[in-house]
């Protein structure tokens, strides 16, 4: 049956497959083996699952087993002898198409976005059809669940994430596909979620970075989640507090609509937002000046607590001193093995070098011969220590790598956190201090501006607002283009403004850029078998910060061309991979389509 797992002997070898359709006779000339065994009759793939894997292989030039694996959970046979446990809705007719599928890229203010996006939910179910919501990470996750079992009820749904166990996510996953529910909620793979008369997808947060597949082919989730939607004649909505180029591409071609609050919807959500990007005020107040805080940021904090309220404090990094730099002349100071960068994990401690863990003992610049330190960069922990110190008699909590807090209650309190790792305050922030924006902002990145936007936003989305006393301090010149997006909240203005940068630059989403990257003679071999198109740019090569599979010093060439050349490239790419393949040549090249990160 099309869709069932099987087993073949390719080469030699008892290869797993899945039977992806019945025919009378074989495009295939020669001489043809019978199947090995079926493996279960359990169909898992379907047709548009099938489709949406093709599509995937194709355009990020990967394979379609590779797609598949990230498609279909590995199989629990004491799982699949377990009985159904609720009524097949896939064997009702389909209701009738309406109107145009709704395709939205929605600038969503301050609030309960999860009670948002349940709704959203509820209504294509109530509509007959089914939902797929895609979130970042667990913490979202949580709060979008709860959300979405008050609206639709806790068996109208399953949630799926990357920790649950190999017997739990398949016996939640055949849920899905025997049509069972029609409703899915979960991180990056539960895009692949095959739901019955799919109706609408819903990703929130688009920029984030967790939706970058780690594995091959390396697919985006937001783009997987458009092309399902357009294969399905589906709905589909971008939602978030932040507007990435990508979506706004798609506003830009029509093919989703902009929605943007008014400006009486503006005044009652949001928080008052201010920028601070002037040291000069902290002279006046001495203990400003031990926090490192503005005055008016300090003045923020303090108006909270003293109304006792929480404080949010956004730091860019972990640790203490993260970079250090020399006392007197102020050069950066490295390591005297390596030239790695030197760090402080604690006031008292022996600075270490960050690349290679060497203590600095004995330590003098170079440029002037001075002995002593100074902060370049200062991480979480050591803000803490200087919020502590600042504001005595305020509990100061952390969250930030290994110990993330999901909530925390109301009351008098500073929360130091790094970006994405905001707990949610109980009745919202009183007031958000947005620190070091220069460290955000002066990325070596292609995003650097975009993803600062995004993680001020997300962090000022916590506060109340103004009406009930939410302020928002952001250390950073109050000129610069994300900064004006925050002080405005005009995420979709900078997205804007962001495409018509990349348009310029030919980059991505205006440009199609692939990164090869491998050891040199692989990466060179791999090119020298592609039939690139006439107008594509190779640049490079260059070394790469990415070690080979086998150690080898790797470097990176990127071939840039434009949008209407795109599937040429990502197939000739494909081909020139497969000839490797075949011939095993040795050294591994990865091959990634609009890659995330592009320093």
């Amino acid at each position: 049956m099309p869709g069932c797992r099987v087993r073949v002997r390719f080469a030699g070898k008892l290869l797993d497959g899945f039977v992806l359709e019945r025919v009378e006779q074989s495009e295939h000339g020669g001489r043809l083996a019978y199947l090995e065994r079926v493996v279960s009759p359990e169909v898992v793939l379907t047709p548009e699952i099938a489709r949406l894997a093709r599509t995937v292989a194709d355009r990020w030039a990967g394979s379609l087993a590779d797609v598949l694996r990230l498609a279909i959970p590995p199989r629990h046979a004491t799982v699949e002898k377990r009985p159904p446990t609720g009524p097949d809705i896939a064997a009702t007719s389909p209701p009738a198409r309406g109107d145009t599928p709704l395709r939205q890229v929605r600038e969503m203010l301050p609030g309960d976005w999860p009670r948002e996006l349940a709704s959203l939910a509820a209504g294509a179910l109530a509509d007959g059809r089914g939902v797929v919501v895609v979130v970042p990470d667990h913490r979202d996750l949580a709060r979008l669940s709860r959300a979405v079992g008050d609206a639709v009820g806790a068996d109208a749904y399953v949630a799926l994430a990357a920790d649950l166990g190999p017997a739990e996510r398949y016996q939640r996953f055949l849920r899905i596909s025997r049509g069972e529910v029609r409703c899915v909620v979960g991180t990056r793979g539960a895009v692949w979620a095959p739901v019955h008369q799919l109706g609408l997808v819903i990703v929130w947060d688009d920029g984030d970075d967790l939706y970058a597949e780690p594995r091959a082919p390396y697919c985006h989730t937001r783009d997987v989640a458009v092309a399902r939607a357009h294969l399905a004649d589906a709905g589909c909505i971008l939602a978030g507090h932040a507007v990435t180029a990508e979506a706004a591409a798609l506003v830009e071609s029509r093919w989703a609509r902009a929605v943007t609050p008014d400006k009486s919807q503006r005044s009652q959500a949001l928080p008052a937002i201010r920028a601070s990007g002037d040291d000069s005020d902290l002279a006046r107040d001495p203990a400003a000046r031990a926090a490192r805080l503005p005055s008016l940021a300090w003045q923020a904090t303090r108006d909270a607590l003293a109304a006792d309220l929480p404080v949010l404090v956004q730091v860019p990094r972990l640790g203490y001193q993260v970079s250090l730099q020399c006392a007197q002349c102020r050069a950066a100071a490295r390591c005297a093995v390596c030239a790695g960068p030197l760090q402080r994990n604690t006031a008292d401690a022996t600075p270490v070098c960050r690349w290679c863990g060497a203590p600095a003992t004995g330590w003098k610049c170079p440029q002037c011969s001075a002995t002593s330190f100074r902060a370049g960069v200062v991480g979480a922990k050591r803000t803490a220590e200087e919020l502590g110190r600042a504001f005595p008699g305020a509990p100061v909590r952390s969250s930030g790598g290994d110990h993330v807090l999901a909530e925390v209650t109301a009351g008098r309190q500073l929360v130091v956190a790094t970006p994405g790792a905001e707990p949610v305050a109980d009745g919202g922030y009183g007031a958000a201090v947005l620190l070091d924006g220069w460290a955000l902002l002066g990325r070596d990145d292609l995003r650097a501006g975009e993803e600062a936007l995004r993680r001020w936003l997300n962090a000022a989305a916590l506060v109340r607002p103004a009406g009930a006393g939410g302020k928002v301090v952001v250390v950073a010149p109050g000129e610069l283009r994300p900064v004006q997006a925050l002080l405005r909240w005009r995420p979709g203005w900078h997205a804007a403004r962001e495409l018509e940068d990349r348009r310029a630059l030919h980059l991505p989403p205006a440009a199609r850029l692939a990164a090869v990257t491998g050891p040199a003679a692989a990466v060179t071999d791999l090119l020298a078998h592609c039939e690139l198109p006439a107008v594509a740019e190779v640049l490079g090569p260059v070394p790469s910060p990415r070690r080979s599979s086998d150690e080898e010093p790797a470097e990176r060439v990127l071939v840039r061309v434009p949008r209407r050349d795109a599937a040429q490239l990502a197939t000739t790419l494909h081909a020139a991979a497969a000839v490797r393949s075949a011939r095993k040549s040795p050294g591994a090249v990865r091959i990634e389509l609009d890659p995330l990160v592009i320093a």
